[in-house]
């Protein structure tokens, strides 16, 4: 079956490595039509590998930013390549979905792929599944197989790193093996899993681990620090807001944006505060729009909006303000994808 006319000159784009991808082009493989789709299957094998690899890298960064893009059926291709890189990057690329039709062959991978970075992005990808599962919005049954393939990973003998985002997957999970398997891994000589650990905490949802997250955000190791400035958010430490304002203070970016998410989501009047002083004295428009969304995670109540409004202008506050409208703002903003500094 022969692809539009449009789709036709992006697939002989896709077959040439010797010129760069028009980003135009990119854009056409958003919500592809049967037609199109199956001309893409047809010319995936005939695409150079650095090609394909290049695709699922382009098409990943364009739908992180672009929320009106749908490149699924596209990662979907990605899965079966013969490529271990394309794979990867097409697990992660599916990151967000929700489809249980993706749990079969994320499971498969997991167990089965002989690439050890590809069943490591599979068993990451997992954990949404059991997060779904514990708020009730994917059958128990279904849930029970992700949780125990996951904990038959971690109590293998697999690649260390697929073990480690096995136990990340498993995090969301209130099986009572769960809070065992995160002081295990915390408890390891190996530092990349007591991380893993860390990341665990704060996925957990459990105020067991607040001691030790807080203990972390001291910790010299800038990994560490960084898992620990994000799982004091998900746990809402409000112990941490002092260590979270240093380190907003700090050089390292992904540090800094995660202290500044994590206050977000621990609120009341500190860090409202502080998410107030760093937003007046922002230059940068990017930041300037994270930290806003960062301050759509405070819990604004009647007795809280008499707050100081510093020397922010009340301009921009007002326009800050404005979001904050009950018909806007969903109850439970989601965290931006996660940043590794690994």
């Amino acid at each position: 079956m022969p692809a539009t006319s449009d789709f036709a000159r992006v697939l002989e784009h896709l077959k040439d490595p010797d010129h760069a991808f028009p980003p135009t082009d990119l854009y056409l493989f958003s919500d592809l039509d049967q037609k199109d789709l199956a001309a893409l299957e047809a010319a995936w094998p005939e695409a150079p590998v650095e090609r394909r690899r290049a695709l699922m890298q382009d098409l990943g960064e364009i739908g992180e930013a672009n929320l009106e893009v749908q490149f699924e059926a596209v990662f979907r291709l990605g899965l079966e390549d013969e490529d271990a890189e394309v794979r990867a990057a097409a697990v992660a690329n599916l990151w967000e979905s929700e489809s249980p039709s993706l749990m079969a062959p994320f499971l498969d991978l997991m167990q089965h792929d002989p690439a050890p970075a590809v069943r490591a992005a599979a068993a990451s990808a997992l954990g949404r599944f059991v997060y779904l599962g514990e708020i009730d919005e994917l059958p128990q049954a279904q849930l029970r197989r992700v949780e125990d393939a996951l904990l038959a990973v971690i109590n293998g003998g697999d690649d260390l790193e697929v073990r480690r985002r096995a136990l990340e997957a498993i995090a969301f999970s209130g099986r009572p093996e769960v809070p065992d398997l995160i002081q295990s891994a915390y408890a390891a000589p190996d530092r990349r899993q007591r991380v893993s650990a860390v990341f665990a905490m704060g996925r957990s949802a459990d105020a067991r681990w607040g001691e030790a997250v807080l203990n972390e955000l001291e910790s010299g190791d800038p990994e560490l620090r960084y898992e620990a400035a994000r799982a004091a958010g998900e746990l809402e430490l409000t112990h941490a807001v002092p260590a979270l304002k240093r380190m907003v203070e700090e050089g390292d970016v992904q540090i800094r944006e995660a202290a500044i998410w994590s206050l977000g989501q621990i609120g009341g009047d500190e860090a409202r505060e502080i998410l107030l002083t760093l937003l007046q004295e922002a230059e940068d428009e990017v930041e300037r729009d994270f930290i806003e969304d960062a301050m759509e995670n405070l819990t604004f109540h009647d007795d809280r909006l008499d707050f100081p409004l510093l020397k922010a202008d009340q301009d921009e506050l007002d326009e800050l303000f404005d979001a904050e409208d009950d018909d806007d703002l969903d109850d439970t903003p989601s965290l931006p994808p996660h940043q590794r500094l690994n």
